[in-house]
């Protein structure tokens, strides 16, 4: 592989594609770690070889003892944190009424397709990625964009599957995510004070009385542009664009000369030979895993009114989906268990996360856990982490181990962003070393612990932003105003979400050579012990 090295982060990020791309020697693993991994793959074992029929798991059934009480609208007894304060109440029932009228954005047996690809993940035999805008905006909407952000993901899943050996399970957040929850509502600048941005489908983010009311009319073109977002992207999915055979050709033309779109091109065209000896072997370039990819798109659950909107009953199962995305989160601000969104979410069908700062104490996990997935269903819970390196390192083992001991299953997401916002001047900013230190750490736990990190959780975008420092993208201080296009948090740039991926290929990578030395040594075992018998 040809790079140009830059300083000692060129070297560093050198020997890291050294890793990724050759094969790495065997790891020996602490006893203790292999019989922790020997016991949660005994416990997974079942509802693997479930998955793997692909045989329909619900998350509950209809008549489940947890629904009882449960309706789409029995949130509205609960305290609903977070939500904006309609000046005029009419024009808000006659956006939700419209909504209601509106088709479904996504369909209960996708979401069903979805949560089976979880399990896998919770199991350790797939990865998920998720990434996408911090918050979708109206006026940066483009086919362009969303093209840019699907390829940059393409990128990024072939580095992973390629260096990792495991099927990578992509969501976009995308087609959805447009509200934010705010710390404080209102915001002051230069002694005056206005309610603050909440995301395009709320108000606007101009700094003006007049943007920053909340607007009903928002909500309705909202769904409009999620709905052509969804449309574009099945498109990209499914005709053609996201074959394998254009692995070659995803590159966006500013990483053309960069380090990280090299290596990518290296990575593509090792893929590209190995197509060509597949086809030469009899699998048809026509064969569906050859020209069609699996996409899903994913958003906070936070503004209620538009999620009750887009709750329907599915018509095989009983179940309600809430059919504004496939995977829907809910927030470090809004998870208070006797709260509207936790009172909702438990109810619909999707697959679902939850975000845990370090704040979370292990018994209310618990206890969360169970309220979201009472029939401890695979693949209906993620649990996404959002600490900041060192804090992760310090609370994470309390958390998987005190959810080991419950018995229950989640998949373990790392959400490396939230954790490790700073201010840089007047921009809001995020340094690529930080961020990388938290997955780092990440892995880390779960190798320790012998458990599985399931999967991965950006904001990022496909543009050439000058967002987050640091990185392969060499991005300084002085180099914030120079493309600083986000709205609300800062994203990684295609170039440093790249790199991001080829980091994660090496860890998953050394987590299967880890796992296939324990069972080839657990074999060696068992027939010592035969062969004493």
């Amino acid at each position: 592989m040809i790079l140009s090295q830059v300083g000692t982060v060129g070297l560093n990020r050198l020997s890291l594609r050294e890793q990724f791309c050759n094969t790495a020697s065997g790891h020996a693993c602490k006893s203790r770690s292999a019989r922790r991994v020997t016991l949660a793959s005994q416990r997974h074992g079942d509802y693997v070889n479930a998955v793997s029929a692909e045989a329909p798991v619900l998350p509950f059934t209809k008549d489940a003892e947890h629904l009882e009480k449960w309706s789409k609208s029995s949130w509205r007894k609960r305290k609903a944190h977070q939500q904006p304060e309609y000046p005029e109440q009419e024009r808000l029932v006659e956006a939700i009424t419209e909504i209601n009228r509106m088709p479904p954005l996504v369909f209960a047996g996708e979401c069903r397709t979805l949560q089976a690809r979880l399990a896998k993940c919770a199991a350790g035999e797939s990865f998920m990625l998720t990434g996408g805008d911090c918050a979708e905006s109206f006026s940066q909407f483009s086919a362009d964009r969303i093209r840019d952000a699907f390829r940059v993901m393409l990128q990024m899943s072939v580095v992973m599957m390629f260096g990792g050996g495991v099927p990578v399970v992509k969501v976009g957040r995308m087609a959805g995510q447009f509200a934010k929850p705010r710390s404080s509502g209102s915001e002051t600048i230069d002694g005056v004070s206005l309610p603050s941005y909440r995301g395009d489908i709320i108000n606007g983010p101009e700094f003006t009385e007049k943007a920053r009311v909340p607007d009903p009319s928002r909500l309705v073109k909202a769904y409009n542009q999620s709905a052509a977002t969804l449309n574009l992207l099945r498109g990209f999915s499914t005709g053609g664009y996201a074959g394998l055979a254009r692995v070659t050709q995803w590159n966006l033309d500013f990483m053309d000369n960069s380090d990280e779109g090299k290596a990518y091109l290296d990575v593509a065209q090792r893929v590209k030979e190995a197509i060509q000896f597949m086809n030469a072997s009899g699998l048809s370039a026509n064969h569906p895993i050859m020209t069609e990819t699996e996409f899903f798109v994913s958003h906070e659950c936070l503004l209620m009114d538009y999620e009750e909107a887009l709750t329907r009953q599915d018509s095989t199962t009983g179940l309600w989906y809430d059919c504004s995305g496939h995977f829907l989160w809910c927030g470090e601000r809004t998870r208070q268990l006797d709260a509207a969104h936790v009172e909702f979410m438990r109810g619909i069908g999707n697959p679902i996360g939850v975000k845990v700062s370090d704040k979370m104490d292990p018994n209310d996990l618990v206890t969360m856990i169970h309220s979201f997935n009472p029939e401890n269903t695979p693949g209906r819970l993620a649990v996404i982490v959002r600490m900041g390196q060192e804090k992760l390192r310090a609370k994470l083992p309390a958390l998987v181990q005190a959810v080991e001991r419950a018995g229950q299953t989640v998949t373990w997401i790392c959400d490396p962003m939230h954790g490790n916002t700073e201010s840089c001047g007047t921009y809001k900013t995020r340094r690529y070393e930080n961020i990388r230190a938290e997955v780092e750490a990440f892995f880390d736990v779960h190798e320790e612990l012998g458990t599985v990190p399931g999967g991965i959780h950006l904001e990022m975008t496909g543009d050439n932003v000058t967002e987050c420092i640091g990185g392969g993208a060499s991005i300084e201080e002085t180099d914030l105003s120079s493309r600083y296009h986000t709205h609300c948090d800062p994203r990684l740039n295609a170039e440093q979400a790249l790199e991001m991926s080829f980091y994660v290929a090496s860890r998953l990578r050394k987590r299967r050579d880890r796992m296939a030395l324990q069972a080839l040594q657990g074999g060696e075992l068992l027939a010592g012990e035969a062969d004493m018998l």
